[in-house]
């Protein structure tokens, strides 16, 4: 065996030993399916002991790393995969579908979800200044990216991702201790391959800030007649760049966006508060049932009472 054989394989039980540890605390802190918090208020912990039914959802701005089972979201006709080799990072919300599709009793799907703060990553590239710089992402000032990306868990973030776990078992330290570790998760996403997407939504002059400035909008206001001409203006682009850039990062146009917004919270106000079709169209903005019914049928895949019958049945990821 030479060295670089030798390196190779020290590597890789490294990397087999880090995922065991890192599934052993997972499965130790979710007894049950569901989601699950933490002491860290960002940190959740998910836990699935079974395949699930495609569950859509406004998934928020995340990083979501699992240690075993695999999982699918689905953003329009884009499909990502992820497993314990991969990552998933959402950096502006988005109306996704997702699905746990690899899952039993002895092996469930455990997965660690971190909520992301832009915030708290633009405050982190002030910090790391030039070692940001130098790794080239000054050109996501000219255009925008899908606001969705899965990469590749490398051992430096697994090892971050570690010590925030470990946290756990000190409660005492999280307060001091945790918002370093957070810092770490989101400093070595920020250097991964992909990291510029995530990174362009913090630098106010990017177009996929001004995007993300222009979701934010529209999820406060999603019940709102919605004016293109007016949202551009207030996002300091013009309507043709809005409606381009816009599809860039979400995938959809901001009249598409706001109509699934709509649906998404027509389908939650009649699965977990027992409102009934009509009122739920006319709270959202129908003023047609039969309109309502269609558009969700298009996007759901069944009419309101069946789609959301079959919803309450399946447990909830």
């Amino acid at each position: 065996m030479n060295a670089n054989t030798s390196a190779e394989s020290i590597a890789q039980r490294g990397s087999c030993a880090a995922l065991a540890e890192l599934v052993d605390r997972i499965a130790r802190l979710t007894h049950g399916d569901g989601v699950h918090p933490t002491g860290v208020g960002a940190l959740q912990l998910i836990r699935m002991s079974a395949p699930t039914e495609c569950s859509p959802s406004v998934y928020e701005p995340r990083l979501c790393i699992v240690a075993q089972g695999r999982k699918i979201v689905t953003l329009s006709d884009r499909t990502y995969h992820y497993d314990p080799l991969n990552y998933l990072v959402v950096s502006v919300t988005l109306p996704m579908i997702g699905q746990v599709v690899e899952a039993t009793p002895d092996k469930p799907y455990l997965c660690l979800r971190i909520d992301i703060d832009p915030a708290d990553i633009a405050r982190l590239l002030v910090d790391a200044g030039q070692s940001l710089a130098e790794r080239g992402y000054g050109s996501s000032h000219h255009s925008a990216d899908l606001g969705l990306y899965a990469a590749r868990v490398n051992k430096t973030l697994m090892d971050a991702v570690l010590r925030l776990m470990r946290l756990l078992d000190t409660p005492q330290d999280l307060p001091v201790l945790a918002p370093l570790a957070l810092r770490e998760i989101f400093y070595r996403v920020l250097m991964g391959d992909l990291g510029h997407r995530l990174r362009a939504l913090t630098v106010s002059d990017s177009r996929s800030n001004r995007i993300a400035k222009a979701v934010a909008v529209l999820r406060q206001c999603y019940l709102q007649p919605l004016s293109i001409e007016a949202l551009a203006e207030q996002v300091h682009m013009s309507t043709s760049s809005l409606h381009h850039q816009f599809k860039a990062v979400t995938t959809m146009s901001p009249l598409q966006f706001q109509k699934q917004l709509r649906l998404h919270e027509a389908r939650r106000l009649m699965m977990v508060n027992g409102v009934e079709a009509v009122v739920a169209a006319h709270r959202v903005g129908y003023e047609s049932p039969s309109q309502f019914s269609r558009e969700y049928k298009r996007l759901f895949g069944a009419p309101p009472r069946a789609e959301v019958v079959q919803a309450r049945r399946a447990p909830q990821s």
